[in-house]
């Protein structure tokens, strides 16, 4: 027979003839257009042919008039395997059964292992793993991939400096790397408190030193505000100064705003797609329904199907589409203007320290031309300006020499 698969999903019968005329009974099928094949003469009286299952009753009909014996002997292809298949039908299930528990079970997280954090620590990373959903029983497949859980995680816990998120099998492997808050260390040699930069000194708070400038006093960056050196004229000694002095310092910083802005606002729907792929290949699975949004926002998340600890080949993708606005907002000359003077403000504080505060603010310059607001602005920012420099040689030098001036100098 030319189409051998053909063959095998209709079905194939091997057929014994014994008797006289064998030869004959096979001539008169093909006469018939009964197809047959692999043609086998056994002895004198016995011949077997194999024939398609669909024959079989063109075959019956041409046997009665064979004054041998016809006698029908096994069959093969997919009805017989397909009949087999429902004679052991407990079997077949029970072993997709356990197949399916096994894959089952192989994407459910079984422990979360948490190494390098302190016991204060690894209370807080598990507590706000709970929060994002990954707890020992979730199915994996629900839960966000390591890379997002990383963010999450270094976004929501405080004192993290760094940690490393790896998924084996059915375990979450977290390394831990905490921030070290050293306490402030002494300083180890003597040093004075010079200006970081121009300012006027409103207040002192002088824990270890001498004082050389007073409030209300304009100082220029290098100045010196704090000295080591205490004691007496006849009995100088170096110390590492330690102390805040609060200056006023001041900032110039131009900024541009445009009066309108285009944004995508998200409307609150949704639609989701499931997928299996493999390879090239993508099968969907649920969600058969096309989003019909003109405007959306799409996020993949992507995992990897494990049995017993393998990867498997096979990939489970969830689509999702937010239907998405998109908006043109317009600011008035004002607005626009008030946008642009926080913005200033947003970006002088990200370049200075957590306490520094900033005490005023005056436009100096402004300008509204295409469509855009333009501002200059001056601000008035209170913060610390001292900073340890430490006692040279020079320094030394000069100290014995006022030392000695004032020892030699007569009384009046």
């Amino acid at each position: 027979m030319n189409n051998q698969w053909l063959a095998f999903f209709q079905g194939v019968i091997v057929v014994y003839i014994q008797g006289q005329g064998a030869e004959r009974f096979i001539n008169q099928l093909i006469r018939s257009r009964i197809p047959v094949w692999q043609v086998t003469r056994h002895d004198e009286r016995t011949v077997s042919f194999s024939c398609s299952l669909t024959h079989i009753h063109k075959i019956r009909r041409a046997a009665r008039d064979f004054e041998g014996e016809v006698r029908f002997s096994k069959g093969d292809g997919f009805p017989f395997l397909w009949k087999r298949l429902l004679k052991n039908a407990g079997f077949v299930i029970g072993a997709l059964l356990f197949l399916f528990v096994i894959l089952l079970l192989s994407n459910i997280v079984w422990r979360i292992d948490i190494n390098g954090a302190t016991p204060k620590m690894e209370h807080e990373i598990r507590k706000e793993l709970a929060n994002i959903g990954v707890e020992e029983g979730e199915f994996i497949l629900k839960m966000d991939d390591p890379e997002t859980v990383q963010k999450k995680l270094l976004s929501r816990v405080k004192g993290l400096t760094w940690i490393g998120v790896e998924m084996k099998g059915s375990t979450f492997h977290f390394r831990v790397v905490e921030k070290n808050e050293p306490e402030e260390k002494k300083q180890a040699g003597s040093r004075h408190l010079v200006a970081a930069k121009d300012a006027v000194v409103t207040k002192l708070f002088v824990e270890k030193g001498q004082a050389v400038v007073k409030r209300n006093q304009f100082v220029r960056k290098g100045q010196l505000l704090v000295s080591g050196f205490i004691g007496s004229e006849g009995n100088l000694r170096e110390v590492g100064a330690e102390g805040e002095v609060l200056g006023e310092t001041w900032y110039r910083t131009s900024v541009e705003m445009p009066a309108e802005t285009h944004f995508h606002l998200l409307t609150g729907q949704q639609v989701n797609k499931h997928f299996l792929e493999l390879g090239e290949f993508s099968l969907p699975i649920w969600g058969f329904k096309s989003h019909s949004f003109a405007h959306y926002k799409k996020e993949e998340q992507e995992r990897s199907i494990s049995f017993l600890g393998f990867s498997l080949p096979i990939k489970y993708n969830k689509h999702t589409y937010y239907e998405s606005e998109q908006s043109l907002r317009s600011y008035t000359r004002q607005e626009a203007e008030k946008r642009a003077l926080e913005a200033a403000r947003e970006d002088l504080k990200a370049k200075l320290s957590e306490k520094a505060a900033i005490q005023g603010e005056k436009i100096l310059q402004r300008e509204f031309r295409n469509g855009k607001v333009k501002l200059s602005v001056h601000f008035q920012v209170l913060e610390n300006i001292a900073v340890g420099k430490p006692i040279t040689q020079g320094d030394r030098e000069n100290a014995r020499k006022k030392h000695n001036e004032h020892s030699t100098r007569e009384p009046e």
